[in-house]
């Protein structure tokens, strides 16, 4: 990213144009950074040093703990769309093949009123995305910011004045300064820097794995696009060891923080909203299950079992009262 120690390249091209864009946003994760610096050395802990990384754990922490309501909201909205989905299919079939205006302006009329009668967005999936991008691509600027702040080369950015970036570049973390890159690195650094790339891929990796394992549906785990996506699998983590080898260690750390978070809010996802067929929705219906008959047990109801038991009773004794010819509608007696 940074072949020249002396020029700030995210500040050039298009990226500088982005990232003044973006300036709000940066200030603030600067002043987040450096409350939580204060708190820690107001605790005992050395102004220099693993206050400054745990620093960039608690920006990661706080960061995820504010996008995670818009993140519960787009689940939400895709699981909408997924139980809107034959109703969709439905309206999409009934015009098939028919390519006149009139045609698709009555589908998207059709579509639109079923989005507004479900309170169903299409766009709610994807919105949140475009929040959450930016404010990790501000997290990786930030941290990539402060050595060219304390080499002054760059103005100083929201708490990072020289003197505070330069106290945040003289920070070291297992015997590695957090401004280290593994290009020039020594023995020592590079084993560190190499074990935590190693892990940051890896979380990113398990990530993938364990959402394709589980929370699939069984019918899209077989043909060609299911062999994509196994291979794409290994292929970002594989990617992203070369990237990893031109960052400065404070976005490593930043990094694979991200990556343990990303990896944790999979898990509870994928636990809580599971994909309708998929191996975690089925285990999701048997906890429901059984959370509903402790449930039962508690408040003194017939278990789920039992009701449908008494169900099937009553409609076998309905039977043999009624009978099992089916009644004739009567007519209306004419007056």
């Amino acid at each position: 990213m940074n072949t020249n120690t002396d020029q700030f390249l995210l500040d050039s091209g298009f990226w500088g144009w982005l990232y003044k864009l973006l300036t709000p946003v940066e200030w603030l994760m600067t002043q987040i950074m450096a409350i939580f610096h204060k708190f820690l050395t107001l605790l005992g802990m050395p102004a220099v040093g693993t206050s400054w990384v745990l620093s960039i754990i608690f920006l990661v922490i706080v960061v995820h703990a504010c996008i995670l309501p818009i993140f519960i909201k787009q689940m939400r909205a895709m699981r909408k769309m997924q139980a809107l989905q034959p109703k969709m299919q439905h309206i999409q079939n009934k015009y098939k093949g028919k390519n006149d205006q009139a045609s698709k302006d009555a589908m998207s009329r059709e579509l639109m009123k079923l989005y507004q009668d479900n309170d169903a967005n299409p766009a709610g999936s994807c919105l949140p995305m475009l929040i959450q991008g930016p404010v990790f691509m501000c997290m990786f600027y930030v941290l990539s910011a402060i050595e060219y702040i304390a080499k002054g080369k760059r103005a100083p950015l929201g708490a990072f004045d020289k003197a505070t970036a330069q106290q945040f570049a003289d920070s070291s973390n297992f015997g590695v300064n957090i401004t280290t890159r593994f290009m020039h690195a020594d023995t020592h650094a590079k084993i560190i820097i190499g074990i935590f790339i190693a892990l940051m891929c890896f979380f990113m990796w398990l990530m993938q794995f364990y959402n394709m394992r589980r929370n699939l549906p069984r019918a899209s785990m077989q043909g060609q696009q299911y062999r994509m996506q196994q291979a794409m699998t290994w292929m970002f983590p594989i990617m992203y060891i070369f990237s990893g080898l031109n960052f400065p260690f404070a976005v490593l750390i930043y990094w694979l923080t991200n990556n343990v978070c990303n990896f944790l809010r999979s898990l509870w996802q994928i636990y809580t909203f599971p994909t309708p067929g998929s191996p975690a929705a089925e285990d999701k219906e048997i906890r429901d299950h059984k959370r509903e008959n402790a449930r039962r047990k508690r408040a003194g109801e017939p278990s789920l079992e039992e009701e449908q038991l008494q169900k099937a009773k009553d409609d076998a004794a309905r039977r043999e009262t009624e009978g099992y010819q089916r009644k004739q509608p009567k007519r209306k007696k004419k007056k």
